[in-house]
């Protein structure tokens, strides 16, 4: 242990796990470390480059709801989206890790009214997400995560 505090971003997030090395560790403990993050759940998630053709895993927030997985393609607010939304856009089979289950799933894009019950329990799980969306004059995307055949 070390008596360092956690480095803080403007808005207060512990960014000390981050990318490729939160990416890591989370693999290594199967979510152990890296599952809670700043007081949200995160998940791992594969998809395949668009262009490269090569596994891509980010962590990424998530909120159960359902059977289904619900995570928010914000990128904190910027003008264009995620990479990895645009991977999904090009081939909806991802690979997820939650904790030490890992498993295949498919993602698709939450249409209204939908989007807005989702958008809604997300909030619950990352507030910063209302902030994200004052960022941008894009429409923040809603990606839902399934098991194929609902299981």
């Amino acid at each position: 242990m070390t008596d360092t505090p956690p480095t803080k971003s403007a808005i207060g997030t512990d960014i000390t796990l981050l990318g490729d090395e939160h990416v890591r560790r989370y693999q290594e403990t199967d979510g152990e470390v890296g599952y809670l993050w700043n007081g949200a759940t995160a998940l791992l998630i594969t998809t395949t480059g668009r262009k490269s053709g090569e596994a891509r895993t980010i962590p990424i927030i998530y909120k159960q709801v359902g059977d289904a997985q619900v995570i928010i393609a914000s990128k904190g607010g910027s003008p264009t989206h995620p990479a990895w939304y645009l991977n999904i856009l090009e081939n909806q089979h991802v690979k997820l890790q939650i904790k030490g289950e890992k498993f295949d799933a498919i993602a698709r894009i939450a249409e209204s009214p939908e989007r807005e019950m989702l958008w809604a329990e997300a909030i619950k799980q990352w507030p910063a997400y209302d902030v994200y969306q004052s960022r941008t004059d894009r429409k923040i995307p809603v990606v839902i995560l399934e098991r194929p055949g609902g299981i």
